[in-house]
């Protein structure tokens, strides 16, 4: 009798511990897919992105030609403004986008084989497809700070291996002009998520880039400065 119950125990904790198995690899297995299918998606917006861009290389302006636009609806009369990477169309403008965020440049950096479009705006649903700009004082690759905003995912996506980084390390960004600069990682700390003074630091005229996202244990933020080299 108490070896019926014993084995009806055993069955029971056998069941659940399977159970446990196939829900751990059915997580497992969606963080891989949705890796992927985020990775692809990225190389197909960069693939475009630098298609632009060499169309500014090739004619010293993009003339005519129209820029890639994910996800958009054709438009009329379409031209392109040269400065801006935007097409026009009578009094419609509209630049590259992913996922209904315009796409203001590109980030590079090789020390961790990071390679993102930069949206528009950082907000709850673009930092889910990208990296996005927090603050702008002038713009991307003009004087001042420019905050770049990412997760902190434990696949790596995004600013998930920035905690990798080391000063000295290199960063490029891309704007839409075609132009790329080079900047130089010299301060990397943690700091709490209130902690905001980063954000519209003084830069004394140079072009800064700081880059943030949570901590492994989401309880912080990791800040990394960097300035053009």
């Amino acid at each position: 009798m108490r070896e019926g119950k014993y084995g009806t125990l055993l069955t029971i904790i056998l069941v659940i511990v399977v159970i446990g198995v196939i829900v751990l690899l059915g997580f497992l297995g969606y963080d891989v897919y949705k890796k992927n299918t985020t990775k692809r998606e990225i190389a197909k917006v960069i693939e475009d992105y630098d298609t632009a861009l060499n169309s500014i290389d090739d004619n010293n302006s993009i003339g005519n030609t129209e820029l890639p636009d994910i996800d958009a609806k054709p438009t009329e009369n379409v031209t392109t403004n040269p400065n801006t990477n935007t097409t026009t169309g009578g009094n419609k403008t509209r630049k590259t986008q992913y996922k209904g965020y315009n796409v203001e440049g590109k980030i590079q950096i090789p020390a961790i084989n990071l390679e993102y479009p930069i949206l528009e705006k950082a907000t709850p649903s673009s930092i889910e497809a990208a990296v996005a700009i927090l603050y702008s004082a002038n713009g991307l690759n003009q004087p001042g700070n420019t905050v770049i905003s990412g997760h902190n995912y434990r696949n790596g996506s995004f600013f998930g291996n920035n905690d990798k980084l080391k000063l000295g390390d290199k960063v490029y960004i891309t704007d839409n002009s075609g132009t790329k600069i080079k900047y130089n990682i010299y301060n990397i700390y943690e700091t709490s998520p209130d902690d905001g003074d980063f954000i519209m630091r003084e830069t004394n005229g140079k072009r800064e880039i700081s880059l943030q996202t949570c901590t492994d244990n989401s309880k912080g933020r990791l800040i990394i400065w960097a300035v053009e080299e």
